[in-house]
């Protein structure tokens, strides 16, 4: 079975871009604004959707002591590897969307757009939850399983009840 984005981030990502769009198809700057916040996002929100996100789909069983089946197990250390080692374009991509998100919230203004300001507020509290806290916990995530339930040599001797030959007098 195929990692599933938890709902919840999934459906923030959803009404995010569906309000950008929307946004877009404003008149003068803040439809240009939005225009250009959306395509610096979009590929940003689709990265994050590929291997940032899917990961916390295995968090609640994970903290519930259950452990992933292989194949869930070997896809989701790829990701948590793949957001490690991507970690600062992801974080630099965000700063690339806070900056359109500034020149959204500038043209929100000027057109008297208090709506389209409050959706910058609600993207930049987004983007600080992934800094902050999902990106790290996907990172935890990986430490975690790899520690656990370990990939290939000693580990997986450990985790079956066997002792390793490290282990051994």
């Amino acid at each position: 079975m195929p990692l599933a984005i938890p709902q919840a981030l999934k459906l923030d990502h959803e009404e995010f871009h569906d309000e950008v769009m929307h946004a877009s198809r404003e008149e003068g700057a803040l439809g240009a604004t939005a225009k250009r916040l959306l395509r610096i996002m979009q590929p940003h929100m689709e990265k994050e959707e590929s291997f940032a996100h899917p990961p916390l789909g295995l968090l609640e069983d994970v903290a519930r002591g259950k452990r992933p089946d292989d194949t869930e197990l070997a896809e989701v250390l790829a990701m948590t590897d793949r957001l490690r080692s991507e970690i600062l374009d992801m974080l630099a991509e965000h700063r690339m969307i806070f900056g359109a998100i500034e020149e959204f919230v500038a043209a929100a203004k000027a057109a008297d757009r208090v709506e389209y300001a409050e959706l910058a507020i609600k993207l930049i509290h987004h983007a600080q939850l992934e800094e902050r806290v999902l990106y790290p916990a996907v990172t935890i995530l990986g430490n975690y399983l790899r520690l656990r339930f370990g990939v290939g040599g000693a580990t997986d001797r450990l985790s079956s009840g066997r002792p390793s030959k490290a282990a051994a007098p």
